[in-house]
């Protein structure tokens, strides 16, 4: 008779779980445990249940919170989780606009701050107390000559774009009074380095303005030495060039040079990390630069209320450097400020941020379409503002021009936009394998690769079209 087994015996056996910490942990044949996903919350710790309320005492409003769910979308679960664990300092709200006609208008936060100003928009001058300035009537007629001829050049090169004889022209137009100031405000042995739309400031170094049309004709890679006119060539990627710039006046602090530098940029590339590390970098090590910030309130379709809840000239005090805001269609203003801030950069303070507030009154590129995001009432209101208006009303009022001086600026207005054009539709097309010279300063074996590539694929069409002549 088989003996029954014992109550404690049960089958299959049970296997016996090793202390903790004692010895492997058991296998088993099914799946592992499913992890939880990296955004959901961790499992939640068992806490002490909290003592007993007294009685009669109230209990706390408070109620615990609630899990996140490990289902829901990655994004919100993680926002989720870090809101709750790391308390944020609420923004402060900014200003807004109190009554307006425009139903966008309660949604943008009003930037109000000082606008150094020496010229209104009815030409009326005016003084500043930290910025005194007083050009003489020769001067005057200068700045007012090289606003004409850089607009002609602008004009110029937009009409040429719709002609097909250029692949792109940034415009600058409404923008030539903060480019002829801060231009002209610089020494020779200034260094300079531009963005792609600083037609006005090439055009005060001496820059022909053939050259910048050879680039955008793609007939050059930037035609002008930067070495003789102390004017970099033009940088297409945003905000690279504040760095190049950073660079180049820690060297010239090295040297012991009494010279600046400055880096010019639109409203959009602050937002690039580029700048913000310029920025810290110039704080750190004093350099001599000037950031010259040319806010024409709109990055390419976004308008820089949607770019920063600051004035962009106060992200300076949180680097550790001053930052002030002139009105940026006022040629005499954007020469007083800028002269002042090329001085303190020179006298081993450090780097300084310009904010010109001005306007682009064309579109981005001729790419672009203006009318798809902004009113026509925007722009008329920017065109009673306009730089050389301005300045040719101050002119007139004072005296300070004639009728004929006007005739005569008209006529070298056109002769240099006759000359510009004619230079263009003559201008020989490169050969095709030009692009690959001057990517390296020593060759490169990929380059030469590319190229002998790229030179036997154009045969190949000469090729074949000779073969189709021959055929009878």
């Amino acid at each position: 008779m088989t003996p029954k087994p014992s109550p404690s015996a049960t089958w299959p056996p049970r296997p016996t779980a090793p202390a903790r910490g004692a010895g492997p942990r058991p296998t088993g044949t099914g799946p592992p445990p499913a992890r939880p996903p990296p955004w959901a919350c961790p499992a939640p710790v068992r806490a002490r249940a909290p003592p007993r309320t007294p009685r009669g005492a109230r209990r706390s409003p408070r109620s615990p919170p609630r899990p996140c769910s490990p289902g829901g979308p990655p994004s919100r679960e993680r926002r989720s989780c870090v809101s709750r664990a790391t308390p944020t300092t609420p923004r402060p709200s900014p200003t807004y606009a109190a009554a307006s006609t425009d139903p966008h208008e309660s949604r943008r936060p009003r930037m109000t701050t000082e606008l150094i100003q020496l010229l209104t928009p009815e030409g009326k001058r005016v003084d500043h107390p930290g910025y005194a300035f007083d050009p003489g009537p020769d001067q005057l007629r200068s700045l007012y000559r090289d606003m004409v001829l850089t607009r002609r050049i602008d004009a110029e090169a937009v009409t040429l774009q719709r002609q097909g004889e250029l692949a792109l022209w940034p415009s600058l137009l409404g923008q030539e009074a903060a480019q002829i100031g801060s231009g002209r405000a610089a020494r020779d042995d200034d260094r300079i380095f531009p963005s792609y739309r600083e037609h006005g400031v090439a055009f005060v170094r001496d820059v022909d303005p053939v050259h910048l049309l050879t680039l955008f004709r793609g007939a050059g890679h930037g035609s002008w030495d930067p070495a003789e006119h102390n004017f970099h060539t033009y940088t297409l990627v945003i905000g690279s060039q504040v760095l190049h710039a950073t660079g180049y006046a820690m060297g010239v602090a090295k040297d012991g040079a009494d010279a600046a530098v400055i880096a010019y940029f639109g409203d959009g590339a602050t937002s690039q990390g580029d700048v913000a590390e310029a920025f810290n970098f110039a704080a750190v090590y004093d350099a001599p630069v000037v950031f010259f910030c040319q806010n024409n309130q709109w990055a390419i379709s976004e308008s820089n209320e949607r770019q920063s809840r600051v004035p962009l000239h106060q992200r300076a005090r949180g680097f550790g450097f001053p930052g002030v805001r002139v009105d940026g269609n006022d040629v005499l203003a954007c020469l007083a400020v800028t002269r002042a801030a090329l001085d303190h950069a020179r006298s081993g303070r450090g780097p300084m941020l310009i904010e010109a507030y001005t306007y682009r009154m064309g579109a981005h590129t001729t790419s672009d379409d203006p009318t798809r995001y902004r009113d026509s009432a925007e722009v008329a209101e920017w065109e009673a503002k306009d730089p050389i208006l301005r300045l040719g009303r101050h002119l007139r009022s004072e005296g300070l021009a004639d009728e004929a001086y006007f005739a005569a600026l008209a006529t070298e207005s056109e002769a240099l936009g006759k000359r510009v054009r004619d230079l263009v539709r003559t201008m020989p097309d490169p050969p095709h394998a030009e692009m690959f010279r001057h990517v390296y300063a020593d060759g490169h074996a990929l380059v030469e690769e590319e190229r002998a590539g790229f030179t036997a694929y154009q045969e190949a069409f000469a090729s074949s079209a000779a073969g189709e002549a021959d055929q009878p």
